[in-house]
């Protein structure tokens, strides 16, 4: 009878907490969640062919309407070309973002991607060293106007000191001359 109930034991844990071990459950989703459709395999495709599109637009070193072709749209509808910066022939030419430096840096290899990052790390330290500097300066300037107050303080407290002496000493001399009489 033992081995009967280590037997159903053992059989009821690979039935059912092994394969829980091994290929967990997800939670179930909270009751506000709404679940989305399956995508049709019209969908699918169309969804795909843009991946693949953006993947291919992606490798260019310049960003431009092929990658973002409704961005473009919106700002040709607004009128808004004052983005970049003309250059002599007229043309907008705009410097492209660290982030975007480093994307192609980074497609280009460790060889590429070096000198990309210590740029970035050479503007950052400069930037900090900069702030650095001012905060010490600011900080020297406040020491500065601390001590002048303190200097202007004291030399007020020394001016009314010497004003209360006099007044003091001759009080002295008459409390000296009431104890001789």
């Amino acid at each position: 009878m033992k081995v009967k109930v280590v037997w159903r034991k053992v059989r009821d844990y690979v039935r059912y907490d092994l394969k829980e071990i091994a290929f967990p459950s997800s939670l179930p989703d909270p009751p506000h969640f709404k679940k989305r459709r399956k995508l049709t395999f019209k969908e699918r495709y169309l969804v795909l062919k843009e991946a693949t599109r953006l993947y291919a637009a992606s490798w260019v070193r310049d960003i431009g309407p092929e990658l973002r072709p409704n961005e473009y749209k919106m700002k040709a509808k607004s009128g808004d070309d004052d983005d970049g910066v003309k250059g002599s022939s007229g043309d907008t030419k705009t410097e492209p973002s660290t982030l975007e430096d480093l994307a192609v840096a980074a497609r280009g290899g460790m060889e590429t991607l070096r000198p990309a990052l210590q740029r970035v790390y050479m503007t950052r330290a400069s930037a900090y060293r900069d702030a650095l500097k001012s905060f010490i300066q600011g900080y020297q300037e406040g020491i500065q106007q601390v001590m002048e107050k303190k200097d202007d303080d004291s030399q007020i407290n020394q001016q009314n000191i010497d004003p209360k002496k006099e007044s003091s000493e001759p009080n002295q001399e008459n409390i000296d001359q009431k104890k001789s009489t």
